[in-house]
């Protein structure tokens, strides 16, 4: 429990240095796994969740707003005793770090968007997520097991990653109907934070995959011209995945930018 909120998270409780990773949509902390080896084995600090609605974290509501989520990730590093982190948020997650940031900017020591944007989403994008709540309330989520997961990743590494890609694919069927509808009501109704990123004192590392097909290259260079302040690390051979297409290169990236914080 953290708050008023049932929580399913992990502390690896020894290392310095703090991380926190938050998952992205239709994902759970398990989907860093074997990342947080790598972080741990590196002698840092490592903490994950499964966001509310998502895993086997509490559903509240029809509306998991991304303010309300930075309050979870809050009053969970309150309870374990952190007092800043490096907060790395994937995707969705990146929403939630950017809401986080905006709350509780003293708490941290840096910010990493993870394949995420900080603009709200364009009008198209909200006909998308009304369309996939339509989908999930007519019973229809194997759909989205079947399709979403396989996206993620660059085509090159699609049959290389198989198996991450069904694993995905079930933990997609494991997610209640409520937490996925709840959370894409969130996103729908989330702000544009360009302007409290540029205002962020805390440092700033944009990731970005060069076959991401949810971030294409145009969107990521206007958010790097956008974001001067930005550190900004590229790897060659990810799509929207790249902790687990390219772990070695992202953990490296990391782990870089928060030595130099």
């Amino acid at each position: 429990m953290a708050g008023p909120v049932a929580l399913r998270y992990t502390d690896s409780e020894k290392g310095e240095k703090p991380i926190v990773l938050l998952h992205g949509y239709l994902e759970s902390l398990e989907v860093w796994d074997d990342f947080v080896r790598r972080l741990t084995r590196d002698g840092y600090r490592v903490i994950t969740l499964d966001l509310p609605g998502h895993g086997i974290s509490e559903v509240v509501g029809e509306v998991h707003s991304m303010e309300f989520l930075a309050d979870t990730v809050a009053a969970l590093l309150a309870k374990i005793g952190v007092e800043k982190c490096t907060l790395v948020g994937h995707s969705m997650g990146g929403y939630a770090a950017l809401a986080f940031a905006k709350k509780y900017p003293e708490r941290l020591s840096g910010l990493v968007l993870f394949h995420s944007v900080p603009g709200a989403d364009t009008e198209e994008k909200k006909e998308n997520r009304r369309r996939e709540i339509a989908l999930i309330r007519a019973g229809k989520k194997e759909l989205l097991a079947r399709t979403s997961p396989e996206k993620g990743f660059a085509e090159e590494n699609r049959k290389r990653l198989a198996d991450e890609i069904d694993a995905l694919g079930e933990q997609v069927m494991l997610t209640e109907d409520e937490g996925i509808v709840a959370l894409l009501n969130g996103m729908i109704e989330r702000e544009d934070m360009n302007e409290m990123l540029r205002r962020l004192e805390a440092p700033v590392l944009f990731i970005f995959g060069k076959g991401d097909g949810y971030i294409g290259p145009e969107t990521a260079e206007a958010m790097i011209r956008n974001h001067p302040q930005a550190q900004v690390v590229w790897l060659e051979h990810s799509g929207h995945m790249g902790f687990v297409e390219e772990p070695d290169a992202a953990a490296k990236a990391l782990e870089a930018f928060v030595e130099s914080e």
